[in-house]
């Protein structure tokens, strides 16, 4: 933030003439250098001596002399003017093209699924040499192999479902809830499962992480309940094959239950009342020096996201 409302009406050919009247000493010589007529340079004085509360320059014989404050600002205003510039043109931003670089991921397989494929399609189809590898997720954030640069990000469900590191940053990809998928010829009457009804029935337990834990018996737990899982299987796939011609339950993410569920087979219905919702979660290692490879990564995550409108 500005410390002076003043300081918002300066804009870059303000500070353009403070660097140029420092090193020219001339009203004259910076009006022809800028190519602007003097009277633009001294109205541009005027509003450098009022937002800093300073005359800057004195206007002598010998030109135009610079105050201590003009002097103590001449470094911050060219370091002001190179950063934008850098802004600009882009000197430290990556390029994909250049050569073949590998991601290491950490992530679920609900990303696997709907992500994923679109991504690579992206860099398939703009000929980035780009590879990515994934590693399921365990139990908990893999905080030492972000910090140490084992995996580039991880993805994760939140909010709060694994202990939070405080040396990292992150960011919500995309927000979904639960539904409940059952085979056709068992599919509750109201579409719709009571709290009763729902952990009367037995469950099978698509495992998105490798825990004793998750969303729903951890808030099944909080109202005293729980329910029986018969089986657990590695993939949505695989449970949903599961509860063929059974009258198990599979509680399924929506955006996997439209990506996966085959309307000839399954119904869907709503699970009880107060079921949360969930986010995935992005989580990365800020570094020192600022990777820009890292950040184009996550930025092309975040721009499919939006073109696929999980957003």
């Amino acid at each position: 933030m500005l410390n002076s409302n003043l300081l918002r009406k300066l804009d870059m050919h303000d500070l353009m003439v403070f660097v140029a009247v420092y090193e020219q000493s001339s009203v004259t010589e910076v009006s022809e250098t800028l190519c602007v007529s003097q009277s633009t340079v001294s109205y541009c004085l005027k509003k450098l001596r009022t937002s800093f509360d300073d005359e800057l320059f004195i206007n002598t014989r010998n030109g135009m002399w610079p105050t201590n404050k003009a002097t103590t600002m001449y470094g911050h205003v060219l370091k002001i003017l190179k950063s934008i510039n850098i802004c600009h043109s882009g000197l430290h931003a990556f390029d994909p093209t250049q050569k073949e670089i590998t991601f290491n991921i950490c992530a679920p397989e609900y990303f696997e699924l709907l992500i994923l494929p679109n991504l690579l399609k992206r860099f398939i189809g703009s000929s980035f040499p780009v590879i990515v590898n994934i590693q399921k997720f365990h139990r908990d954030i893999p905080t030492e192999e972000l910090m140490d640069g084992r995996f580039d990000l991880v993805i994760c469900f939140g909010p709060n479902f694994h202990r939070s590191s405080k040396n990292l940053k992150s960011q919500i990809l995309l927000e979904d809830d639960l539904v409940c998928v059952v085979d056709k010829n068992f599919a509750p009457p109201e579409d719709e499962f009571s709290l009763d009804t729902f952990v009367a029935r037995q469950h099978i337990f698509p495992t998105p992480w490798t825990s004793d834990t998750n969303m729903v018996d951890g808030w099944l737990s909080k109202w005293a309940y729980s329910r029986q899982i018969v089986a657990r299987a590695n993939s949505y796939v695989a449970a949903l094959n599961m509860i063929t011609g059974t009258d198990f339950v599979l509680t399924l993410p929506r955006r996997i239950q439209m990506l996966l569920g085959n309307e000839e087979k399954y119904s869907h219905c709503k699970p009880p009342t107060g079921l949360p919702n969930f986010t995935l979660d992005m989580l990365w290692n800020e570094k020192p020096g600022h990777d820009s490879a890292n950040n184009w990564f996550r930025e092309q995550i975040v721009s499919v996201c939006a073109q696929d409108g999980l957003l």
